[in-house]
């Protein structure tokens, strides 16, 4: 009897022991490489933010030096027709000119609206006064007067 029991004490605490162990394994490395795995997303979220960031930045100075251009360009231009017209009348012409391209660029600037509508449109095509609907049984017969 006494031999009976030892066959099956030891399997079960082996198996005790398997269980123990593990648990105590599984317990230890998932919480790690979780961990690692937060870690490496948060470390490519913050790397991506600061690529967006620079990016806009960048855009931004690029947008800045565009307009600075674009503003040298109207002054040479401005100079130049104060300096090289031979007279007043086209002097006045080249200024007008430079000044309707400033005023015409400003408009087309403007934010479009969209139209306002009185009415929704018709799915049908509307008929006179006193002339017969679509449905009428004599529409689009003529008459024979």
């Amino acid at each position: 009897m006494e031999q009976s029991l030892t066959i099956w004490l030891l399997p079960l605490v082996g198996v005790a022991i398997g269980i123990a162990i593990g648990y105590l394994v599984a317990r230890n490395s998932s919480p790690n490489r979780t961990q690692r795995q937060v870690d490496d997303l948060q470390e490519r979220f913050d790397t991506y933010q600061s690529e967006v960031v620079t990016h806009f930045n960048t855009t931004a100075s690029l947008l800045r030096k565009l307009t600075n251009s674009y503003q040298d360009i109207q002054d040479h231009l401005s100079e130049g027709a104060d300096r090289l017209a031979l007279d007043e009348p086209t002097r006045q012409r080249l200024l007008a000119a430079l000044h309707a391209d400033e005023n015409n660029h400003a408009s087309s600037r403007e934010r479009l609206t969209s139209p306002t509508f009185t009415e929704p449109p018709k799915d049908y095509a509307p008929k006179g006064e006193g002339a017969p609907g679509t449905l009428h049984e004599n529409f689009g017969l003529k008459s024979k007067h």
